[in-house]
């Protein structure tokens, strides 16, 4: 039985990638690759002219994204039968295949990719390796120019999805910050800021690395909603060697 080999692709830049990852997509055979219906997909986009001219290529559509809300159950089903069925064709073409089979994940495959999904359904069947990649986050906080975190700071990532109240106490408890999922959740997040007294500090990042990478202060951005592609930024302060 061949293998299955999830490949970290940094946070946009090919440049940005191991070359480990390099050397594994561009001796490819079989690659697989999540993406939203109808669009070729960010990690497909990232591999662009790195792959064999006779590369089998497996799109795993996204039943749903934002169409229904995260916290709605109908949600949660989608992409939990979703992810069997996928796991249920990568394992079947392990079964029948004589090549290693590589899936490319975004950013890092097990911090928040949607790779894990896939893992915990396979691991006890199929022989897995993970090559790890820079974080998107880490691509976005370098490209502002500003030191992350000093000395003993604490480094908190908070998701947008979360409730106001709760977005504000952890801003509040922390001296630097991430927050990811922003889309539709940007106004509560921006309101999370006022009430945290961390809005004049915040950064917004859209495609942090890439070609359309777009950095700024928060209060200079006007919209009430961002592209998938964005995070929110708060630096720390912490005690720094005079």
């Amino acid at each position: 039985m061949s293998k299955i080999i999830c490949v970290g692709l940094g946070p946009g830049d090919p440049e940005l990638m191991s070359v480990r990852a390099d050397r594994l997509i561009r001796n490819a055979s079989i690659i697989a690759f999540f993406r939203k219906a109808g669009r070729k997909g960010q990690a497909r986009q990232i591999v662009e002219g790195m792959l064999s001219p006779d590369v089998t290529e497996i799109p795993m559509e996204y039943p749903v994204t934002t169409e229904i809300p995260v916290k709605d159950q109908g949600y949660n089903d989608l992409l939990a039968q979703f992810y069997k069925e996928k796991a249920a064709l990568l394992l079947e073409q392990c079964q029948r295949q004589e090549q290693d089979i590589i899936v490319l994940c975004e950013g890092d495959p097990f911090f928040y990719g949607s790779f894990m999904h896939l893992y915990i359904r396979l691991k006890e069947q199929v022989d897995i390796e993970v090559v790890p990649g820079i974080t998107g986050m880490s691509g976005c906080w370098t490209a502002t120019g500003i030191p992350m975190t000093w000395g003993e700071d604490i480094l908190t990532v908070l998701m947008g999805t979360l409730p106001e109240e709760r977005l504000t106490v952890e801003m509040q408890n922390t001296d630097a910050f991430v927050v990811m999922k922003t889309g539709r959740n940007l106004p509560k997040i921006k309101q999370a800021l006022r009430e945290s007294n961390r809005f004049s500090d915040a950064w917004i990042v859209s495609y942090g690395t890439m070609a359309k990478e777009e950095i700024m202060p928060l209060s200079s951005y006007a919209k009430d909603t961002a592209p998938y592609f964005t995070i929110i930024l708060v630096h720390g302060r912490g005690r720094r060697p005079q």
